[in-house]
């Protein structure tokens, strides 16, 4: 079961702190959407607003076509997985994913039926007469899913639900969700302030900052066509390089303190002085390059190494090959293609030049 969702104006405060101001937000049925941002930027109070759990101040909700803006939680056909598993201790998991059928009065076959497809699908059925504290945390998070799976709603609410697990357990469970989500052909609203699982996860992602939309796109669109400088920063990692004060001068853009660009044609209608923005893994590594800066820092990941250094009052990142010899001090030398910079203004938004 799908549900399209229209969040129209929604405006939230608490005491005479604006959390979320006019957001609008169109959601089709079927698609997975990432609410993604730092700590404070409205995400989760988003959610809550969706589940009923608040009610906006101003602007309305709407799922399948029903304005649900007063409606009480348990009406609105939707489930919510929360970071906390909110497991009950003395139940067994089955009991625990079968909760909310029970609450719904369902037949007794009816609930059997559904929990064990549930667990078929999260990979629970050895599980089912066990407590939750003999659990792993990712299979406690798993009977959290399950407990919403069979529920059948119209509409998934996940408020970062993989922050408490490991770095592992948090791939493996990300994988899971996505690969359930696709079976079952479900509308989902997903928060998180990890842009690894807003860029695996998302059909489109949602990037938030002050309770304001900066972004809305598909993960490769925000990751390679960022609409400003706070997304460039945001998304990626290692983070794009951002060098202020830098200035064309025909077909050079001149980086401060670093060397210059060189263009296949001079730009028209820029500032004087713009910001620009190259990605690390962007870089190309070149001893006759255009480019310089003084390595800082080094870290080799294994697949690559990333270099950190500076350039006058720049610091920049450049992506090497694992097994480049560089020492803390030495001179690097690079470039960077022309299709790989993007420009930003004096108030970060973007100039395409």
């Amino acid at each position: 079961m799908t549900a399209r969702l229209t969040l129209k104006n929604i405006g939230k405060f608490f005491d005479d702190v604006h959390v979320i101001d006019s957001f609008n937000l169109e959601i089709e049925d079927g698609e997975f959407v990432v609410l993604l941002g730092p700590s404070g930027c409205g995400k989760s109070t988003l959610l809550r607003i969706i589940s009923g759990l608040e009610h906006p101040d101003s602007g309305y909700v709407v799922i399948r076509g029903e304005d649900v803006t007063i409606v009480e939680p348990r009406k609105r056909d939707v489930a919510m997985v929360f970071q906390n598993y909110a497991l009950y201790p003395h139940m067994t998991v089955f009991q625990n994913i079968a909760f909310p059928l029970k609450m719904a009065r369902l037949s007794k076959d009816e609930i059997k039926t559904r929990v064990e497809h549930a667990a078929e699908l999260l990979g629970l059925g050895p599980m089912l007469e066990r407590k939750p504290r003999t659990l792993s945390g990712g299979q406690r998070q798993r009977v959290a899913l399950g407990r919403a799976l069979v529920r059948e709603p119209a509409l998934f609410l996940f408020d970062e639900p993989l922050s408490n697990l490991d770095a592992k357990l948090r791939v493996s469970m990300r994988t899971e969700i996505q690969r359930i989500m696709r079976e079952l052909d479900a509308t989902v609203v997903y928060v998180t302030h990890d842009q690894e699982e807003a860029l695996t996860l998302g059909d489109r992602i949602v990037l938030l900052d002050s309770g304001e939309i900066q972004q809305i796109g598909t993960p490769k669109d925000i990751y390679n066509d960022p609409a400003n400088r706070f997304t460039a920063l945001f998304i990626g990692s290692p983070r794009m390089n951002i060098v202020d004060n830098c200035k064309p001068n025909g077909t050079r853009i001149n980086i401060q303190g670093a060397g210059y660009i060189e263009l296949e044609k001079p730009l028209v209608s820029v500032p004087e002085t713009v910001t620009v923005g190259f990605r690390p893994q962007e870089c190309r590594i070149s001893e006759d390059g255009l480019l310089s800066m003084t390595v800082t820092a080094s870290e080799y990941v294994g697949s690559g190494k990333f270099l950190y250094g500076s350039a006058g009052n720049a610091d920049i990142i450049v992506v090497a090959e694992p097994d480049y010899g560089v020492d803390i001090g030495d001179i690097v030398r690079f470039d960077v293609l022309e299709s790989s910079i993007r420009l930003f203004g004096e108030g970060g938004e973007r100039i395409r030049a």
